[in-house]
């Protein structure tokens, strides 16, 4: 019996043990919960603690009507400063339009001023060709002691030009009524005419 007592004595210091503990876990596991609550609601109680000792009420916080009518009034003066640029770029756009047109219709001018003035030479060219061919003709029908006697009073070098243009026969004549030194100069520039052209 004895042996029973003493189980019976151990069984009872167990079940005050258990008792014990799961008061402690009790009282364990509720100050977790309020530290918990005082951490998560912390920041909240703080922030509201600072807004209420700066005198700020959290309510105002919220948008009102002044608000989003500010925010409108700043919308619209920027749709209308929008519009504005806009227009402008429109008037810039046709004036550059308008200068172009403007420049085309001058290049067209100058391209036909051009064309008019190249026209104009070549006729020019022409008839100078022609009075130069009109005059060698007359001095290549003149007597050949005549002729030699305008010849040996022009530059040599523009004697040597229309010499040049003649029938062989005539210049040939024309040279032998000549001054020898006067027939030797254009001699010499006849002969150096064609002397740097190109061979090949």
């Amino acid at each position: 019996m004895t042996k029973r007592r003493a189980a019976q004595a151990k069984a009872k210091k167990r079940t005050r043990r258990r008792g014990g503990r799961g008061v402690l876990w009790l009282i364990a596991l509720s100050l977790v919960a309020s530290a918990a609550l005082r951490l998560g609601a912390g920041p909240g109680l703080a922030i509201a603690n600072e807004l209420a000792e700066a005198g700020i009420d959290s309510a105002v916080s919220c948008s009102t009507d002044t608000d989003v009518a500010a925010v409108l009034e700043l919308l619209r003066e920027r749709e209308e400063t929008l519009a504005a640029r806009e227009a402008a770029l429109a008037d810039r756009s046709q004036a550059i339009a308008v200068a172009e047109a403007q420049v085309r219709k001058n290049l067209d001018a100058l391209e036909g001023a051009e064309a008019e003035l190249e026209r104009m030479i070549a006729l020019s060219a022409e008839a100078a060709e022609d009075d130069l061919s009109q005059l060698t003709s007359v001095y290549e029908n003149m007597k050949p002691k005549q002729a030699a006697q305008v010849f040996a009073a022009m530059d040599p070098e523009f004697a040597a030009g229309f010499l040049s243009r003649m029938r062989t026969d005539a210049a040939a004549r024309i040279m032998a009524g000549l001054e020898p030194e006067t027939a030797y100069a254009i001699s010499v520039l006849l002969a150096g005419r064609n002397a740097t052209a190109p061979t090949q």
